[in-house]
């Protein structure tokens, strides 16, 4: 379907992209919202990626082909497949820059106008995280429900906007950072697809979404890490906002998707501040996730040079050649006693040309349990034991028989 006043080659400025699935009412004010935009309806398309919806899905989207350049596209029903349903959309895209939103995300007037604006001049890479009021999924603000049908939603904001429960939940992290991410060590934890828009090429060029995701969560913090790597600036724009209208949600099935997630996540990605990610997740925490990689990144610098190899010699000197080792926290010298050991190590730069190395603070490794007969936790885990030695001790339990810790003892 496709908007009859653009012309058959009109190429928009932005393309949005929404994935839904049985959520016909909810996507008819998203669309609403869009169809409002202060911009000619040539400059933007809208295309609706139907995750193999049963109810009026299909008539909504159709009801809009009058005022919006859309088209709809039908996947079946194999089960959660967001990532899946955001690629489609994006594949089918006319424009250089890509907008993702929510099935219910409700935008004012200005909505594609300041994600063009927040691109610039397109000569430096960026992502960019819109605001997004009243989603807090845990504690969604009192009366908005039945207030979100009655009022445009720049009126909601004027409602609202001196109530903190209305607040996007990341406000906080936003004003701690100046609304500059660039003071962040981990910006594209901020990267939700609630609301947020890349350049198309930028997209592809690290593969998009990664469709091995198929439950709730964590799908496009990993898209944003992937960007991240590939040199992407993340900016913040409050003017970029949706308000996200209430509905219902599996709460127990999200939290499962997330943590599920989070160690598909950890597996994709072996290091650091993935396995922070991992331990925050499983503990139904998320915030603490900046200051605790950036100590990492600290104390990464700090122990530059620090060498334990007569530390792991002296406490492996009574193993024999048939024990297998794990060392956490190996340092870039190793015993040679230890061939065929599994080192792990937070520096990357200290685990070069080795075998069996992982770039890791050792919360959460690949080998499986019990494993090995020893595992050796070194001293140059001093820097980070006060705040990771219950996880870590509790790793090193899980796959070895054994844990010595000659470096980390009482004084």
């Amino acid at each position: 379907m496709t908007h009859p006043a653009t012309g058959p080659r009109n190429a928009p400025k932005a393309t949005v992209v929404i994935p839904t699935f049985n959520r016909a009412a909810l996507l008819a004010e998203t669309l609403r919202g869009l169809a409002r935009q202060d911009l000619d309806p040539a400059e933007y398309e809208v295309i609706v990626v139907d995750d193999g919806s049963t109810d009026h899905t299909a008539e909504v989207a159709a009801s809009f082909t009058e005022r919006l350049r859309l088209k709809y596209v039908f996947q079946e029903d194999q089960g959660f497949r967001v990532a899946a349903a955001r690629n489609a959309g994006a594949r089918l895209a006319a424009a250089d820059l890509l907008v993702f939103i929510d099935t219910g995300a409700v935008v004012g007037p200005e909505y594609l106008r300041r994600h063009l604006a927040a691109h610039g001049d397109q000569s430096e890479p960026r992502a960019v995280v819109g605001y997004a009021y009243a989603y807090r999924p845990e504690d969604p603000p009192a009366g908005l429900e039945a207030m979100a049908g009655r009022l445009l939603p720049e009126r909601l904001l004027e409602v609202y906007a001196h109530d903190p429960s209305f607040w996007d939940i990341r406000h906080g992290a936003f004003t701690r950072s100046g609304w500059d991410l660039r003071e962040l060590a981990v910006p594209w934890i901020l990267l939700w697809a609630t609301n947020c828009s890349v350049r198309t090429a930028d997209y592809w060029a690290v593969g998009g979404f990664d469709e091995d995701f198929r439950q709730w969560g964590v799908e496009d913090m990993e898209l944003g890490l992937r960007l991240h790597k590939h040199g992407v600036r993340f900016v913040v724009d409050h003017d970029a906002w949706v308000v996200e209208a209430p509905h219902e949600r599996d709460d127990e099935g999200n939290a499962r998707g997330n943590r599920n997630n989070i160690g598909q996540m950890l597996a994709k990605h072996r290091e650091p501040v993935a396995e922070i990610g991992w331990n925050l997740i499983h503990t139904d925490r998320y915030w603490p996730w900046e200051d605790d990689y950036r100590a990492v990144l600290e104390w990464t610098a700090k122990s530059k040079g620090l060498d334990v190899a007569d530390e792991v010699a002296a406490a492996t000197s009574d193993l024999g050649k048939a024990d297998r080792v794990a060392v956490i926290g190996c340092g870039a010298t190793v015993p040679g006693n230890l061939e065929g050991a599994a080192l792990f190590d937070f520096d990357a730069e200290a685990l070069e040309g080795r075998e069996r190395a992982w770039h890791a603070i050792g919360l959460r490794t690949p080998l499986p349990d019990h494993s090995v007969d020893v595992v050796v936790l070194t001293s140059r885990l001093a820097g980070l034991w006060d705040r990771w030695n219950l996880e870590i001790l509790a790793e090193a339990r899980r796959i070895g028989r054994e844990v010595r810790a000659p470096g980390l003892e009482p004084r």
